[in-house]
């Protein structure tokens, strides 16, 4: 027996779709490259191998002094050259000289500050300094940054060239991360044909599956792609079963309710329960989240028209699908921007509207996108965010500072 269906608010829906995500773990590891690790998610944490520095460094080129020597402004002799690399084999730094070190280069012993070269004046045989100097400054002291033994990076972060520096920095040839969470993705509608085909007058190439797989590997899944379902219920039942090897299932279009939208009974045939089945937002309100208990898999019916699969994907099925990647930041990611048109409200519904993020040092400013409706592909094209705008906030008037979110 189908369940009552429940339409949420956005917000009700977003939380229902957390506190889901919150229980899954993922359940297999494997060992990449590091390079290979890149957008990934870490299995095991990161952690330093040796103190980071392993010895004082230098932040500055210039001069490793006394700071006792500085006091006085007085000339001090040049004892050596250090560079990067090096290590001074001299006696510790004697009173009355300096050592010139290079970025990087290990403080020699006796020194306690870096004389700036740019606050010394220099000639063959000795400096002049300019300005005196504390004891430490220009120098990160050994273990400053992390002690061996140290996690430097948690498991659950996504990785990044940030990451890929720190470990390569610790000596890690292979990270261990979780596999990628499969996700199968059923495109529905008699109207849909294979992009190598020809469609006729009355057809749409299936684009749908496409985006769909676009965002599950841009959210770090493996996207497998099913042939479109016919708008019958044998076949979509039969098209899900099919399907439900695999972590994530996501389907597009037949959830609305229309005359020839099967998805939701055919789910309901094999005893999905539905979290909700529509949410009051525009585009994407006949979204629909469940699992199906046997198999314990979670599953999405996503509206079919492309702006709204966009839309819904970000905020309802991104969140489940970083949790299964193993990510702790589920998002979606919410910033604010200055608003540069005014956007009239619709009661009852939160919109996520087409938009442009443009961004400088100083600011960012959004500009809505012209649409003819969910249907609009070309004006998808030319959005990277979704205007917020809040379910009963009344009009937002241009210089108004906005919420969007990024796709």
């Amino acid at each position: 027996m189908r369940e009552s269906p429940s339409i949420l608010s956005y917000e009700d829906a977003a939380r229902a779709v957390q506190q889901h995500a919150a229980t899954l773990r993922p359940s297999r590891m494997e060992s990449v490259s590091l390079l290979n690790s890149l957008s990934r998610t870490l299995a095991q944490s990161v952690v330093a191998d040796r103190n980071q520095p392993p010895f004082a460094r230098s932040t500055r080129d210039g001069f490793a002094c006394r700071s006792a020597d500085l006091a006085s402004l007085r000339p001090l002799q040049i004892a050596g050259r250090l560079r990067a690399g090096e290590i001074w084999t001299g006696p510790p730094l004697q009173p009355g000289h300096a050592i010139e070190i290079m970025t990087g280069a290990p403080v020699p012993a006796g020194a306690d500050c870096v004389l700036m070269v740019e606050h010394a004046a220099v000639d063959a045989t000795s400096i002049t300094p300019a300005r005196s100097f504390q004891a430490g400054e220009n120098i990160v002291p050994a273990g400053a940054e992390a002690r061996a033994g140290q996690m430097l990076i948690e498991a659950g972060t996504r990785i990044g060239p940030q990451h890929i520096a720190l470990a390569a920095a610790c000596g890690y040839e292979t990270l261990s991360v979780y596999a990628q969470p499969r996700v199968a993705i059923l495109a529905t509608g008699d109207e849909l044909v294979p992009l190598g085909r020809l469609p006729l007058p009355h057809q749409i190439r299936n684009s749908n599956s496409y985006s769909l797989a676009a965002q599950v590997t841009r959210y770090g899944g493996s996207p497998i792609i099913h042939p479109a379902v016919r708008d019958n219920l044998e076949a979509s039942e039969a098209a899900i079963r099919v399907a439900l090897d695999c972590d994530l299932l996501i389907l597009s279009g037949g959830v609305s309710m229309g005359k020839y939208d099967f998805v939701e009974l055919a789910l309901a045939n094999l005893n999905a329960e539905f979290f909700f089945t529509g949410a009051r937002i525009q585009p994407g309100k006949p979204v629909v989240f469940g699992r199906l208990p046997e198999q314990n898999l979670y599953f999405f019916g996503l509206p079919g028209n492309p702006v709204s699969t966009l839309v819904t994907f970000t905020l309802f099925a991104a969140p489940l699908l970083a949790a299964l990647t193993g990510r702790k930041d589920l998002g979606p990611e919410f910033a604010q921007a200055t608003l540069t048109q005014a956007i009239e409200a619709k009661l009852n519904l939160t919109r996520f509207l087409p938009a442009h993020l443009e961004s400088s040092a100083t600011g960012a400013t959004i500009q809505p996108i012209p649409w003819q409706g969910s249907g609009d592909q070309s004006a998808a094209a030319k959005t990277n965010c979704f205007l917020v705008v809040p379910e009963r906030s009344g009009s937002l008037p241009a210089g108004a500072t906005v919420t969007f979110v990024r796709l």
